[in-house]
């Protein structure tokens, strides 16, 4: 009894230790992975803002409401890609002008690197786009280096530099910086009075949009927890004359929104230290003991035996 209970001890501590290895280097980064099933509402705000609104056909100033929707689309997530769609709607609550901009984004990127991927109808308000960079995270375990990221507003992806360290309601984290150089985003016609211009009916003019996005990414996950985004978008006129501010803001997350996302991150940083350390460590130490008391039980004598 005693042998056969040896026996068993060695084999179970056996694969204990072989399970340890596996579970940290193989299964660990299999099992970290961005959610099919996303979803979250995020809230920015601008205070001060010039943008020019079409309806009054003049500029206004006021204080921006931005709500970012976020809902993954579980059906079309397969393999190693998730797909979510993004809504965010701006309202003006100085002036009471609701919606003065609404906007889609639909996009596919690699559940473990959050790298993007042009699948499943990949888009910006339903035109078609062409994603490359990081789009919604940065990977896991991100690296003091410069990332391409992604920018919904000029369909292109830029570089994110590496800014230093910081610190967010007390979670560590890698701060990036990305500046957007001025880029053409729309085409539209406007009156030429409004413009103030003395050129008789409409004109063409070009919406160009230039920015610094800056992100706030814990390192471990790869998750933003907080943004802020400097936008300057101007109307010029075809002879690369600024006519008038089309959005001039400085758009922040609230408090309420970047610690709600400080506290995910740290809902996930607890399960990533569970997967990654607690259970192959435990593993590991149950195992070696297993292994030694097997062992020890082969090695003595039954009592009562002859030397």
């Amino acid at each position: 009894m005693r042998r056969t209970l040896g026996v068993v001890l060695i084999a179970v501590g056996a694969f204990l230790l072989v399970l340890a290895p596996l579970i940290r280097f193989q299964t660990a980064d299999k099992l970290i992975q961005a959610p099919a099933g996303q979803y979250s509402i995020s809230k920015l705000s601008a205070e001060n803002a010039e943008y020019f609104s079409v309806g009054d056909l003049k500029v206004l100033t006021g204080t921006l409401d931005i709500t970012v929707t976020t809902r993954g689309d579980v059906a079309e997530s397969k393999g190693d890609n998730v797909v979510w769609d993004q809504f965010t709607a701006v309202t003006d609550v100085t002036n009471n002008n609701p919606n003065i901009s609404l906007t889609e984004f639909r996009s596919a990127f690699n559940k473990y690197n959050g790298a993007g991927v042009n699948c499943c109808g990949v888009s910006i308000d339903k035109e078609p786009v062409q994603l490359e960079g990081q789009i919604f995270l940065f990977p896991f375990g991100v690296e003091k280096k410069t990332y391409k990221v992604f920018n919904s507003s000029a369909h292109k992806a830029f570089d994110a530099t590496f800014a230093g360290e910081d610190t967010v309601d007390g979670l560590k984290v890698y701060k990036f910086t990305q500046k957007v150089p001025p880029t053409t985003i729309d085409s539209l016609s406007a009156p030429a009075s409004v413009l103030g211009m003395t050129d008789p009916g409409d004109v063409q003019v070009n919406r160009v949009y230039d920015g610094v996005n800056t992100y706030w990414v814990e390192p471990t996950t790869g998750a933003p927890v907080k943004q802020e985004q400097q936008r300057h978008e101007v109307l010029k006129t075809l002879d690369g004359v600024e006519r008038k501010p089309a959005l001039i803001a400085n758009a922040v997350m609230t408090p309420e929104t970047v610690s709600d996302l400080v506290s995910n991150v740290r809902d996930n940083l607890s399960q990533i230290t569970l997967i990654k350390t607690t259970v192959p460590l435990v593993s590991l130490i149950l195992g070696l003991a297993l292994l030694a008391g097997g062992v020890l039980l082969l090695r003595r004598r039954p009592e009562g035996s002859a030397y």
